[in-house]
């Protein structure tokens, strides 16, 4: 099994989600091909800050997820690297690509060319999901808040994450 699994600060794992990764051990040694390397360090899979991982969506390493991502429902990314800022739409599939920052991955389309993965249209402002991570989150923070206010914990969503880094219902 692949290890580390790293979910950053403020991300949200909804029902179902897979996040599994090759071998990252073998007889004692690294295997450096089944990880990826994010700010000089190695992970098996890593998902940055503020990311929605939709139900059913699956991650599997090595890859890496940038910050603001949203990654939508029974979508898939397999040994692939997906920028910040972009939106995989549901059932879409990520393998073995490079996704570039502010991009999107049209709904049910399997990308796993590279030259693909480059011609992916920009987010613009009249992409009708432009927002949708933002408003994930919104609505995910305020339930993880409202938990906490009703269980009386102190603190909040951003000083006390769900087990794993997110929060999520």
């Amino acid at each position: 099994e692949g290890q580390p699994i790293h979910i950053g600060n403020g991300s949200n794992v909804q029902d179902f989600v897979m996040l599994h990764a090759l071998e990252t051990f073998a007889q004692g040694k690294l295997v450096e091909k089944n990880l990826v390397t994010v700010d000089g360090k190695k992970y098996a899979v890593y998902v940055g800050s503020n990311v929605s991982l939709a139900h059913q969506s699956q991650v599997h390493g090595p890859a890496a997820v940038g910050d603001n991502t949203f990654v939508g429902m029974q979508a898939l990314v397999f040994k692939a690297v997906v920028g910040k800022n972009v939106v995989i739409e549901p059932g879409a599939k990520v393998i073995g690509v490079t996704i570039a920052d502010g991009r999107y991955v049209p709904a049910g389309k399997t990308i796993a060319a590279q030259s693909d993965a480059d011609a992916l249209p920009e987010i613009t402002g009249d992409y009708p999901f432009a927002k949708l991570n933002e408003g994930v989150l919104h609505v995910n923070h305020e339930f993880a808040d409202g938990y906490l206010a009703a269980s009386g914990s102190a603190g909040s969503h951003a000083s006390s994450p769900a087990p794993g880094g997110g929060s999520g219902h």
